[in-house]
């Protein structure tokens, strides 16, 4: 029995996703016992940056923030088309705003900006977003992870190991 048995998370997923940010939780949180399911704006097979196949089997609409205990924003451009789906900013929002475990890697800090949960936060990135985020309103540091209340971030693929630890963490407080 894992340590998250029980857990549901969800990893969004859209086209041009970076496949080490969106399969390294996506495995590792599943090895951990949690249920993972990926969400979409649509139900359909999504392809990375590199053209690997991803299926999403919630869309935006079937996707209920109640159901979920964390969810996990992969980068890549995947975050700038995942935030032009209305339901899918505001399932970040109600995620967020219920205390759950909001996780952002890279430019899925996009997300964290579109769905205004990051004022007064202190956030990491990958810098190409850093204006991004300190625009909303919170305090961009270089760190491998940033956890502040419920929103964990981290930079780039090389902290993943970091970033999963983190949400492994907050998911077993």
């Amino acid at each position: 029995m894992g340590r998250l048995e029980g857990k549901r998370v969800a990893v969004l997923v859209a086209d041009l996703y970076q496949e080490l940010e969106f399969w390294y939780p996506y495995l590792r949180l599943l090895e951990e016992g949690a249920q993972v399911v990926a969400v979409g704006p649509e139900r359909r097979v999504y392809k990375s940056k590199l053209g690997y196949p991803a299926r999403a089997t919630l869309s935006a609409e079937e996707a209920d923030p109640g159901e979920f205990d964390a969810v996990v924003i992969p980068g890549g451009y995947a975050p700038d088309y995942l935030r032009r789906k209305r339901e899918l900013v505001e399932f970040v929002r109600r995620m967020a705003e219920a205390g759950k475990v909001v996780a952002a890697i890279c430019h899925g800090g996009w997300m964290l900006c579109s769905a205004r949960v990051v004022k007064g936060k202190r956030v990491t990135s990958v810098s190409a977003i850093r204006d991004d985020l300190e625009n909303a309103g919170a305090t961009w540091v270089d760190e491998p992870v940033v956890v502040d209340g419920n929103i964990v971030t981290s930079r780039v693929p090389d902290d993943l190991p970091a970033f999963l630890r983190a949400i492994i963490s907050a998911l077993t407080e």
